[in-house]
């Protein structure tokens, strides 16, 4: 499996999955390669640590429409082409019954994980004038319900509508649109989640979730990149949008 000479576009570029994929697509071949982020200073980091001339980055919020116009036409600039689109980036809100949800936290959520990957495409499609992958990051909470993360749940069902819709629109371009659904990832927004169900019990959440799972563990975020390298790749140019559960059996 090769990415020689593609390019790729990487919203939450600095974080656990987004850094993990941006390793193997560097390993695999890619020839430019655009992180995105909320934050420079997180950006830097990713950069130094990939240690690539072929890395680059652009601070943007993915909810925003100028922002995202913006990433896309910047790395078309420098890169000539975008042939591999990885929607990663995304928030998780709060833990709290629907009753009390905050409105400003759900419609934040919804904002960043579903906006974001509508305006993502909105603005890459054009520029995949040879067609390409996107591959955009939900969770197993697009395909089952979890109490008290209403925005979170909400979000991540709605991505799969979006890929969909997408994913038709996409074809007669040969730009191909899939959804992954990662279990429990062993990284911050997990730890983040776990505070959230038992404030300062996160521990015993953690090990109540990898009871659920059949495999017995939470994934890391390589397993993640492991299967958004094949999406990504000419090996999958025959799989448009579907959803794949990467969840160590957790949805069975």
């Amino acid at each position: 499996m090769t990415l020689h000479g593609k390019t790729a576009i990487i919203t939450g570029g600095s974080g656990g999955i987004g850094l993990a994929t941006a390793k193997r697509f560097l390993e695999l071949g890619v020839t430019g390669l655009m992180l995105v982020d909320l934050r420079e200073d997180e950006l830097q980091k990713a950069k130094d640590s990939l240690d690539s001339e072929y890395v680059f980055t652009y601070a943007a919020d993915v909810s925003k429409s100028y922002d995202v116009e913006n990433y896309t036409r910047k790395a078309f600039e420098i890169m000539g082409k975008v042939d591999i689109l990885f929607l990663n980036a995304g928030i998780e809100g709060v833990v709290m019954p629907l009753t009390e949800y905050p409105e400003d936290v759900f419609d934040k959520v919804l904002s960043v994980n579903v906006k974001g990957v509508w305006l993502g495409m909105k603005y890459a499609f054009p520029l995949m004038k040879q067609g390409g992958s996107v591959i955009i990051t939900s969770s197993v909470a697009g395909l089952r319900g979890t109490a008290k993360v209403m925005a979170y749940t909400a979000s991540k069902h709605g991505t799969i509508g979006v890929m969909r819709v997408a994913a038709l629109e996409g074809a007669p371009q040969n730009i191909r649109v899939n959804t992954i659904h990662p279990s429990p990832v062993d990284n911050r927004m997990m730890r983040s989640l776990e505070e959230g169900f038992a404030p300062g019990a996160g521990s015993e959440v953690k090990k109540g979730f990898e009871q659920m799972i059949p495999l017995g563990r939470y994934a890391v975020n390589e397993d993640i990149a492991n299967l958004v390298v094949f999406l990504a790749s000419d090996e999958s140019k025959f799989i448009t949008g579907a959803t794949y559960a990467i969840d160590g059996g957790f949805t069975v």
